[in-house]
This record gives C-alpha cells, structure tokens and sequence, in this order.
C-alpha cells in the first residue's frame, strides 16, 4: 500500500510548526493517497523514524517522501537519507523513495514578486532586491540563491540583486546590508527567502531596525510561507515519485 510522508523543518517557534501542519493538510487534500503523515527533521514532534513507523503501522509498503524545504543542502542530501537508511534497516521489505526539495522553479521565483508586489513601494530603477538565504556550508546552496537571484532580477527588471546568508557561508547579512547602504540605490527590497517565521526572521527584522540611514528607504517583505504555488509544485513531487515507484 503507498504512503506519503511529508517532512518539515521543525522549529522551537509554535507558530513555524503550525504554519508547516496546515500546509501539509492542504497538500494532502488534493492528493488520492489514503496514507499521508508529517513528520520534522528536529525540534519538533514526530521525528521522521516516528513518521515512518506510522506510515507502515497503518499498512504502507511503499514510502515516497516529499521534503518539504527549500533547497537541497544538509538535510535533504545526508539527515534525510540516514534516517531512511535507518528505517529499511527495521523494515528490509519496505519500499522507501525521496523526493527532492522546491528548489529552483519557476514558481518559487513568482512567489518572490508577488512578496515583493505586496509592498506599498513598487521596485523601480532606483530599487535594488537583497535577498537573504538560510545559508548552508554546501555548495549547491550558494549555486542555487545565485540561479534564483538571477531568474528574480530577469522578471523583475530591477537592475541589482544581491544575495546574502544568514549562516554559514558569506556574504553575510551584515555585509549585504553594508553593500546596499553604500549602494546608489534608494529603496531596498530585503527580501528573506525563508519558509516559515521564526528565529531567523527575527534576526533580519532586528538587524533592519539598527540601520539608520536618512537616505535609503529598506522595505521588508514578507517571507515566503506556505504560498498556494507550494501546493501545486508539492503535487508535482509527489506525482513523479509515485511514476518511478510504479516503474513509468
């Protein structure tokens, strides 16, 4: 019988965890699978080897797990994977098949303008886009902000953006702020590209609230979330594994 398990970040934060369950039941809803369960990576409850265990318990003997995270860094590429190695070890006869994360994808780059549209102040010639990554020490991360900064500034037509982390790997925040405060540009779209609240976006609201400059015009926007768009491209994920899980 299939399953799919949806794994999320997890966060010390309710309200990240909230945001992540609600979404996860929103997927679930347009996808025909009576199995469906949600599991996190840390901090939060069920782990994934307590997902997996309800997934098989409930009779699954095919698994395709969809990580529900951004790009793919540490935890797709090594926790992920070492928990589900685990798991076939405790069921040799349990099919177990992992997705990849969103990624970069043609909507995830429509998400970022529409956080941007939501702004009072439309981006213009005298606007610049910082955008602000998790940050990871893996390669593929620095090659993936970059890939969607370049896709952002085609659709945009803003004429920079700039890309900074907020662990990790440089620059960092502090220094993209620096760089954009020492730009010509007057209005500055610090756009985090983030999933969920929590920590991390605290960090940027508070790092912007100790700029000061009469000169420059900083716009927060708001993190990614869970956007409708996430839905569909999750649907996606799922359809393919479940194509390879039948041999198509």
């Amino acid at each position: 019988m299939q399953a799919v398990l949806y794994v999320c970040h997890g966060s010390r934060i309710a309200k990240a965890c909230e945001e992540a369950i609600a979404f996860v039941k929103r997927c679930q809803a347009n996808i025909d699978i009576s199995i469906q369960e949600t599991c996190f990576i840390e901090l939060t409850e069920p782990d994934i080897a307590t997902g997996i265990d309800l997934c098989v318990h409930k009779g699954a003997t095919r698994i395709a797990v969809i990580p529900v995270l951004l790009l793919a860094a540490g935890h797709a590429k090594h926790d992920i994977p070492e928990e589900i190695k685990k798991a076939q070890q405790r069921y040799p006869h349990l099919d177990i098949i992992l997705g990849e994360p969103f990624g970069v994808h043609e909507k995830m780059i429509q998400i970022v303008t529409e956080r941007i549209a939501e702004q009072s102040v439309s981006p213009d010639d005298d606007a610049m886009i910082l955008l602000v990554g998790r940050g990871s020490s893996d390669p593929d991360t620095r090659r993936d902000i970059s890939t969607i900064a370049q896709l952002l500034q085609e659709k945009t037509n803003v004429p920079r953006v700039d890309v900074c982390f907020l662990a990790a790997i440089r620059p960092s925040l502090q220094d993209g702020l620096r760089e954009a405060s020492r730009s010509s540009y007057k209005n500055i779209f610090v756009v985090p590209y983030l999933l969920f609240t929590g920590v991390l976006m605290k960090t940027i609201e508070t790092k912007l609230r100790s700029l000061s400059s009469s000169n420059k015009q900083w716009i927060l926007c708001n993190y990614l979330g869970y956007h409708p768009l996430l839905e569909e491209i999750v649907k996606e994920k799922v359809n393919r594994l479940l194509l390879v899980n039948k041999g198509v």
